[in-house]
Formats: C-alpha cells, structure tokens, sequence
C-alpha cells in the first residue's frame, strides 16, 4: 500500500487487532483501507497478542494500515517497531506533537503517515502536524476529541471549526484532505451516509468506518450524484476551446477553479 492509495481512500475500516478471525471479514467488505487497531478497541491485558496477531497477518503477504498506541503509553515503541518491520501505513493515535510524528517517520522511512487528530492539543498544532514529512493526510477523532471538550461529538456544531480547521491545515500544506471520524451508529446505514455527506460539504474526503455495512454506505455518499454530473458535464464543455476567460453557464460565471472542480467530479464518478 503506498502513499497515493492513502490519499485516495475513501473508507478506512477498523478491525481489532486482537480480533483476527475478523481480518479477511474486513478485507470482504471491500473498504478502500482496512486498519488493524491496536489502541482503543484493545484492552491492556491483550496489547501483546493483538500486535503478534497483526505482525502475523502482515507477515503473510496481507496489507492493512496500523493505528498504534500514543507516544508516551507502554506500547507505543513496540507498536512503532512493528510497523517499521513491514514499512505499512501507519496512524499514530492522539498525535500531538511534531517530534512525535518525526520519529514515526524516522523509523519507519517511506511509510505513510496518518496522524488521528483526536485532542485539543493536536488541533491547536495541526498545521504543524500536517507540514511533517511523511505525513499523507490526517484523521479526524471527533469521539475522543467531543469527550475532552465536554460536547456531543454527534453535534455537528459543536466540533464544525475542529474538522474546519483540519480542512486547512490540510489545504495549506498540500495533503489530501483530511480523514472524517466514525458514525457510532452501525444498525442502519443511511446515518453513516448523511454524515459523510456532511463532511464532504466541509472539504473532507473519506471516512473511518467501525462496522463492515458503513463501507457500502460511504461509498455511496463519496459518488457524485447524476445532478452534479449533468452539472460538471456542461461546465467542462462550456470550457473547451475557452481562452481562460470567465464563461457563463445557466446565468452563473464559470472561471478556472469552477472547471477544476468540474473535472474533479468527473473523475471520480
């Protein structure tokens, strides 16, 4: 798994790393990532064997991204460790600090790095975190981060500037843009898919997922809908054979960054 499949993704499904019966369920749900977890879903009495059933799993030829354990917790240098062995991508948890991130890159050269910007302190140094070499995007923990400040991480209000300013760190230093949290809900799917349509409204670009069916779901939120199509169809037309001066469609001026997005859309349908 290399770098531009990090910045591509869509999905990114968790699976606990003490769980391995449940590493090919993952794979089977088709996410553009699976990520083995060895932080929250793993409790202490099972850190070992849940980074020896991952090292396993990795060892046999399987890809996935690793979220490791924060820097500063019993586990982290043996998680780091790991994943420097097998050069995978890597999500430190809690990521705060730009020493941190170096390290991770230090040890585990050419592995992609997603930080899970999940505490008050990471956002306030995001822009920071993000300018980090080695960095391919980052992830938004909006559980974590909603618990530490005190709100309903489900409120979208209360953590808009949080995934906003994660937005332009992103933006600013040139990363793809930024990984949106879980949806807690996994009974029904349309939850899933109308907060991911949220998230891409703010500049986000894919999901963690914590149950194989949100997969399908996200999926279905990151296609662009036959509107934007027709849409982006006429725009790029309008535009062929343009000198780059500003054109009109429908009574609305169209310039270079309207036909950008245009394109974009038209990519990914």
């Amino acid at each position: 798994m290399n770098a531009d499949t990090v910045r591509n993704a869509r999905s990114l499904l968790f699976v606990p790393g003490n769980r391995p019966q449940r590493f090919a369920k993952a794979v089977a749900a088709q996410p553009d990532i699976v990520i083995v977890d060895l932080e929250d879903a793993v409790g202490a009495d099972e850190k070992t064997s849940a980074r020896e059933h991952t090292a396993a799993w990795l060892a046999a030829g399987n890809t996935a991204m690793v979220r490791i354990n924060a820097s500063g917790t019993p586990w982290h240098d043996d998680d780091l460790a790991m994943v420097a062995q097998f050069r995978v991508p890597v999500m430190p948890a809690k990521a705060e600090r730009v020493g941190e991130l170096e390290r991770v890159t230090e040890l585990a050269p050419g592995a992609p790095v997603v930080p899970l910007i999940e505490t008050a302190a990471g956002v306030a140094g995001v822009h920071q975190l993000c300018a980090v070499d080695g960095v391919a995007r980052v992830a938004f923990g909006s559980i974590d981060l909603g618990n530490e400040l005190g709100v309903d991480p489900d409120h979208r209000d209360a953590l808009l500037l949080h995934r906003t300013l994660l937005v332009l760190a992103s933006a600013a230093a040139g990363l793809a843009p930024p990984i949106d949290g879980v949806t807690t809900v996994f009974t029904e799917t349309e939850t899933v898919t109308d907060d991911f349509r949220y998230a891409r409204s703010l500049g986000m670009a894919a999901k963690l997922c914590i149950h194989p069916a949100q997969v399908a779901a996200v999926h279905r939120a990151a296609a662009p809908t036959d509107a934007d199509i027709a849409w982006a169809t006429e725009v790029v037309a309008a535009a062929v054979g343009s000198d780059g001066s500003a054109v009109a469609v429908n009574g609305r001026m169209i310039d270079v960054p309207v036909v950008e997005r245009a394109r974009r859309i038209l990519a990914v349908r």
